[in-house]
């Protein structure tokens, strides 16, 4: 029987409600998902939507590329496919003042006096392509590095601001920004908090985490929602009218039922666009979504193509770029945590304030020395923000706000973890415990053993790492390769499963490798890149204890300080015992990256922007490993910069300067 003929035998009543099944499960998660209004219970909801799965699978020949169920499932991938844009994402130019604005607006006007803008939030989130054909939607995938990106198909159909399926079979792609509603992120946080895991540090690196999962099903749990800001190529209209505006362009979007930004306005006149730009900085606090600046281009697309592309970024358009945001609370008290080297370190404790997404009640005050130069006092008025969107930090004191109260800060003269006694080098801002058994340190070094840059052993959060140490299950990271799932099980709120999901992890975790086990060590002065080229150089741990102070002088960018501290690190007994024991233990104490070589000699290379699948540690490591270095900063001297997404100031001074512009992919192919 063909599938038309098994639709015609269907009966009309079940026809009917599967439609009407469809309509409610859409809209009551809508209210849910996009709206944050539910109408009904989750049961009632779960019970309406098993229907819809049910008698879909009842009757395959009703199924519908719209149904809401759709829109979570699929298998679970082992990596994500490449996509090559057809029309290139590029990103744009970043403006920081309303100086630099007005120039840009000046020399467009140069061109095109009677050029209007359309101006309008620049959302703080991941972009992404939506290909649709016929009206169903065929694919959906990142920026990458605005030429490849990565096939995320299955991860967007669970958005449900995205339409599935348009009113009328066209065949379009557009642009978007994926981001995490603000309720959603803190309630995100507010789970993973609850189950000891770490928390994401601002909604849009949650939203671009949770778009790249390769499980289908955790995206769904994530509640992303999309604005859709461009349309790339394709009909907007059956009867091929074209768009001749941006504004239009938009409007239409908005009828085929894409979510469109609605802060926008459209205008030639300079006062109107700063104007603009204040008043959405004056809103950021109150939209549901995060916004990093303001988007200014030109409307009429006539005029786009008059003003042409650059190399990397298109002549019509600039993005005009916030400045780190600011609030202004009360410094209640400075508390001193004990780090995993023993360093003592003040944190100023807030009064809570809302800052770059979330909630801010901490931030690091560094050291003393920090301290006495910002005249920091207890319970002065400080002004605080987030370095990089991401880390809070204290920016300067109000004295002028003092009314008697304050009091002048001073570091202990013992540890406020063990009781013995700190001291501080000479030449030196830190102050540091002498006990090299202090519980503090202890706690901290394990949660470093066991970070995502180190053993990344997912779930091993603070807390369960005190309730490991205060069970006396351990007293060092090699102790953890010993636990058994049913210790792990009898701790507070640890039930069976959450210990088997540990004590997997930390089983995974050995297969890690050297370049990660020796950053995990948490050897003074030996980050991550640190690590990888000691790793490169001597390939084993056991050629890494053995290492001589002149063989490390040798390794580029070690110099004696770095070199004294692998040396003094691996000549204390407890040190070289504990690495012995991690051995005995089956972790992977060799290196798995490609020897050291030397195609990158001489060559400077500058890292910007987020890269599609590496980190810029991860980046700079592979540079190196080749003899390579990597500059913080663009200069004639530099000989490569590689962009990724969002790249910002580096890239334009790279252009100016005519410095070859690279993506990760080209830097892999010179690699290879």
């Amino acid at each position: 029987m063909s599938e038309k003929d098994e639709y015609m035998n269907i009966d009309p009543a079940v026809v009917r409600r599967i439609r009407e099944l469809r309509r409610q499960v859409e809209h009551h998660a809508k209210m849910y998902h996009v709206y944050d209004a539910p109408e009904i219970s989750d049961y009632e909801y779960d019970r309406m939507y098993y229907e819809l799965v049910h008698l879909e699978e009842q009757y395959p020949a009703l199924d519908d590329p719209a149904s809401p169920t759709h829109r979570v499932g699929g298998k679970v991938l082992d990596k994500f496919d490449k996509v090559v844009h057809a029309v290139r994402m590029d990103s744009l130019t970043d403006v920081f003042s309303f100086e630099e604005l007005s120039d840009f607006l000046s020399h467009v006007r140069e061109t095109l006096p009677e050029a209007v803008f359309s101006v309008e939030p620049k959302i703080d989130g991941l972009s992404c392509s939506l290909r649709y054909e016929h009206g169903v939607l065929v694919q959906g995938a990142t920026r990458g590095d605005g030429v490849v990106g990565e096939d995320v198909t299955q991860n967007v159909k669970t958005i449900f601001d995205i339409p599935l399926t348009l009113p009328e079979p066209l065949t379009l792609t557009v642009r978007g920004e994926v981001y995490m509603p603000r309720p959603v992120f803190e309630r995100l946080n507010a789970k993973r908090e609850a189950e000891g895991l770490s928390l994401f540090a601002n909604p849009r690196n949650a939203a671009a985490g949770s778009l790249r999962q390769l499980d289908p099903n955790v995206t769904a749990s994530r509640a992303l929602s999309i604005f859709i800001f461009n349309f790339q190529e394709g009909n907007l209209y059956a009867d091929g009218h074209a768009p001749l505006t941006h504004t239009e362009t938009l409007d239409r979007l908005a009828e085929l039922g894409f979510h469109v930004l609605e802060e926008r306005i459209c205008t030639a006149e300079t006062e109107q666009i700063l104007g603009h730009i204040r008043r959405l900085g004056e809103l950021r606090d109150n939209l549901a979504y995060d916004i990093d600046g303001v988007v200014i281009k030109i409307d009429k697309l006539a005029d786009r193509i008059t003003l042409g592309e650059g190399t990397n970024t298109p002549r019509w358009a600039v993005a005009y770029k916030f400045p780190p945001e600011q609030k202004i609370t009360r410094l209640t008290d400075i508390q001193v945590a004990v780090g995993r080297t023993g360093v003592l370190t003040p944190t100023a404790i807030l009064e809570p304030v809302r800052l770059a997404g979330t909630t801010v009640s901490r931030a690091t005050l560094h050291n003393l020395d920090f301290i006495r130069e910002r005249d920091i006092h207890i319970l002065d008025y400080v002004t605080v923000q987030k370095a990089g969107d991401i880390i809070p930090e204290v920016v300067c004191a109000h004295p002028e706000k003092r009314d008697g109260r304050e009091t002048e800060f001073h570091m202990p003269t013992v540890c406020p973890s063990c009781g013995e006694p700190v001291f501080r080098e000479e030449g030196e801002a830190a102050v540091r415990c002498t006990n090299a058994a202090c519980p503090a340190q202890l706690s901290r070094g394990i949660e470093h053993f066991a970070s995502k840059d180190a053993m990344d052993i997912d779930g091993l959060g603070p807390q369960i790492v005190e309730a490991l140490i205060s069970a006396g299950l351990i007293r060092d990271a090699a102790d953890l390769y010993d636990l058994k799932s049913e210790q792990v099980a009898a701790l507070d709120r640890m039930g069976e499963k959450s210990a088997l999901n540990l004590t997997g992890a930390i089983e995974k975790s050995k297969s890690a490798g050297l370049e990660r086990l020796l950053y995990a060590l948490g050897i003074r002065n030996i980050g991550s890149v640190a690590a990888a080229a000691l790793a490169a150089r001597y390939r084993t741990l056991e050629n890494c204890m053995a290492a001589t102070m002149d063989e490390l002088c040798d390794i580029p960018d070690f110099g004696e300080i770095t070199a004294s501290c692998v040396v003094n690190f691996f000549s204390h007994p407890q040190n070289v015992a504990l690495c012995h024991r991690l051995i005995q233990a089956g972790c992977l104490t060799k290196s798995t990256a490609a020897p050291t070589g030397d195609r990158f000699a001489g060559k400077t290379f500058v890292l910007t922007g987020t890269l599609p699948s590496l980190t810029r540690d991860q980046a700079a490591t592979l540079i190196k490993a080749q003899g390579g270095k990597v500059s913080g900063s663009v200069s004639s001297k530099t000989d490569y910069v590689v962009a990724g997404e969002a790249a910002g100031s580096k890239l334009t001074k790279a252009q100016s300067l005519g410095i070859p512009v690279i993506s990760e992919d080209d830097l892999r192919q010179m690699l290879a």
